[in-house]
């Protein structure tokens, strides 16, 4: 048995080294030699004859070699190179020839094993299936599927395909195999499942994440209404800085007035500075009044009615409309208007618009108070000019 079998040995490594494909990434020499050590395996742990062990192996080493002739029909092209390569060889025994044969055979997708060499040839093939490497393994006969244009598998779909293997179609038949292997293969099934229901998850939750995206504003709305109300409260603070700037100013030219000029003016000697300082200070008091009136914030009522949210006539985003509704009114109406989408956009387009009509009237006001306090310090300057120039 040895003499044939290491002849045959020798013969399918070199013919499936130097004339089977490139694209076949799974049926090559490495899946042979598998197949041939979990067969030796199957045939010392079933206590196998040395004369059916002899075709069990002979088979385990032919039963791919058809890859190299016809991809389609490899079984029988198996055959046809293991009688031709056997007959060369010496091995003239037409029931046995047969026997290999016949299992090669069994190797076929679907084929039912009717005998004990067929069931291990069938078991020794299919070992990879209880194996930890099951999944790489599986992943390189998908890719060999796709290289040799049998079929293209999705990631999905070819774990799918395996784990309808796995429920429904393949099954070990030998006592060892069912024994030793099966706890390894529904290993290999639960963790595909779990795999597939990992990625089902997976899927829903962007399917989810989709429609969310799609039910809600979109991105550009969101950045526009952030960035104008940002731009408008950051004009209101640099009007509010200016404000106080003069109102500063302003208040230094009072007081040194009030403490410095006026006290000599009761003096006849100083008659000629009444009318500048009159001037100065009243100038600046106007520009006090204005500075004033820009910083000053509106009064409001600080409450709605039911009639106003119903009609929504009144901006729940606006401090000064409901600091004087109880929180509990004010919650209620709040979590109704956040149901409806329009009614936000509504309540900050009402936000933004009133921002930006207390912002004109600021810088109107401001810019009176800029002109009032410009005009004032020139008519000053020149009237103490004028009051000097006729002592």
């Amino acid at each position: 048995m040895n003499d044939i079998v290491d002849k045959s040995s020798d013969y399918v490594k070199n013919l499936l080294i130097t004339k089977l494909g490139k694209n076949y990434l799974y049926h090559n020499l490495i899946h042979t030699e598998r197949v041939v050590s979990s067969a030796k395996k199957l045939c010392e742990a079933l206590k196998i004859s040395a004369e059916d062990e002899e075709i069990i192996m002979l088979a385990a080493w032919f039963h791919d070699t058809g890859y190299t002739q016809n991809p389609t029909e490899h079984e029988r092209e198996s055959c046809k190179i293991a009688k031709q390569f056997l007959e060369e060889n010496g091995y003239n025994n037409t029931e046995k020839l047969n026997k290999v044969c016949s299992t090669i055979m069994a190797t076929k997708m679907g084929a039912l094993p009717q005998n004990i060499l067929e069931k291990i040839i069938k078991d020794a093939d299919s070992s990879h299936l209880s194996k930890e490497s099951y999944v790489n393994t599986s992943e390189i006969l998908r890719q060999e599927l796709a290289a040799t244009g049998v079929a293209d598998f999705s990631m999905d779909e070819w774990r799918n395909k395996n784990i309808k293997l796995f429920a429904t179609m393949h099954q070990y038949y030998t006592a060892y195999a069912i024994e030793n292997w099966s706890e390894g293969k529904i290993n290999n099934l639960n963790q595909l499942i779990k795999k597939n229901k990992k990625d089902k998850q997976k899927e829903k939750n962007e399917k989810l994440k989709a429609k969310l995206k799609q039910e809600n504003p979109e991105r550009g709305v969101q950045t526009l209404y952030r960035v104008a109300l940002r731009n408008h409260i950051q004009l209101s603070s640099i009007a509010d800085t200016k404000a106080n700037i003069l109102l500063s100013i302003n208040a230094i030219i009072i007081s040194l007035a009030l403490s410095n000029l006026i006290p000599k003016l009761d003096s006849p000697s100083n008659s000629h500075l009444v009318l500048p300082t009159l001037v100065l200070v009243i100038f600046s008091v106007i520009s006090v009044v204005f500075a004033i009136l820009s910083t000053k914030p509106n009064v409001t009522r600080g409450e709605f009615t039911d009639e106003d949210v119903a009609q929504r006539k009144v901006n729940l985003l606006f401090f000064g409309n409901f600091h004087k509704v109880p929180y509990k009114k004010y919650e209620s109406v709040l979590r109704e208007m956040t149901k409806e989408k329009e009614y936000i956009y509504e309540s900050l387009t009402m936000d933004l618009y009133n921002l930006g009509l207390v912002l004109a009237k600021k810088y109107k006001l401001l810019r009176i108070t800029y002109m009032v306090f410009m005009v004032g310090l020139i008519l000053s300057v020149f009237s103490f000019i004028i009051a000097f120039s006729f002592i």
